[in-house]
């Protein structure tokens, strides 16, 4: 969607700021022996206290409130019976919907005693992402998202998952453009006043392929490679994107 009103702005910041409630209370809570179940629910609190409500459950029927994948799940994890352990990579992703608009966010946690690769990963996206907002101007061709994002994951000599990446949100999760990890210069089309959509470096260190697990929503490494997951909804602005999610 795009910005068109100060009204649309508000309600987009509101239900960011929700997203990022939920993020924070899900984080603070991520320690040895929880079980997603568990973390999800502190999730869907945080929500249904603001009216908030879980826009994959809405759009997808997805079977919990957030998605929540460890090491090798890349993204979609559905929560449940599993059991946070000791130096796990865990990914955390709300999305939420409030009075008809919508935001996005991710983040990846290491759990303490976290390994060098699992900290390397999680700091790649995490940069990867800071990078992509940088860039990120109306005007700009949409490849310099996906360039930079590319250049920092290459920098740390890991890799994107070309099938996976952001995308147009704000009044459904998935919108028109498809927002790319990686530079491609076919990919031209300007970034427009009051754009909304998400940036997300999905960064993996080993193979880029991936596969649908057998609950029919996990998506995981095909090489049993780990993987991190930062983003943020954005709006686009002439300056510096607004970080609705921040």
């Amino acid at each position: 969607m795009s910005v068109d009103t100060e009204h649309d702005l508000v309600c987009l910041k509101r239900v960011g700021s929700v997203v990022r409630e939920a993020l924070d209370g899900m984080r603070q809570s991520l320690i040895p022996g929880i079980t997603t179940g568990e973390l999800d629910t502190i999730g869907e609190m945080v929500l249904r206290s603001h009216g908030a409500k879980s826009a994959p459950q809405l759009e997808y029927g997805f079977p919990g409130t957030n998605l929540i994948s460890i090491n090798d799940e890349i993204v979609h994890g559905v929560p449940g019976r599993r059991v946070v352990q000791p130096g796990d990579l865990v990914t955390i992703d709300v999305t939420a919907e409030l009075d008809d608009f919508i935001a996005d966010a991710a983040m990846t946690i290491t759990v303490e005693p976290a390994c060098e690769l699992y900290q390397d990963l999680r700091d790649c996206a995490e940069t990867a992402l800071s990078d992509a907002l940088a860039v990120a101007r109306t005007g700009e061709p949409i490849h310099v998202i996906g360039r930079a994002v590319e250049e920092r994951v290459r920098e740390f000599g890991f890799a994107v998952i070309p099938d996976l990446g952001g995308h147009g949100v704000g009044r459904s999760i998935h919108e028109d453009p498809m927002v790319l990890n990686f530079y491609d210069e076919r990919d031209r089309a300007p970034l427009t006043e009051g754009l909304v959509i998400t940036v997300e470096p999905i960064v993996t260190s080993g193979a880029t392929g991936w596969y649908e697990a057998d609950d029919g929503w996990t998506v995981k490494s095909i090489d049993g490679s780990p993987s991190a997951h930062f983003e943020h909804t954005i709006v686009i602005t002439q300056d510096s994107p607004i970080i609705l999610t921040a």
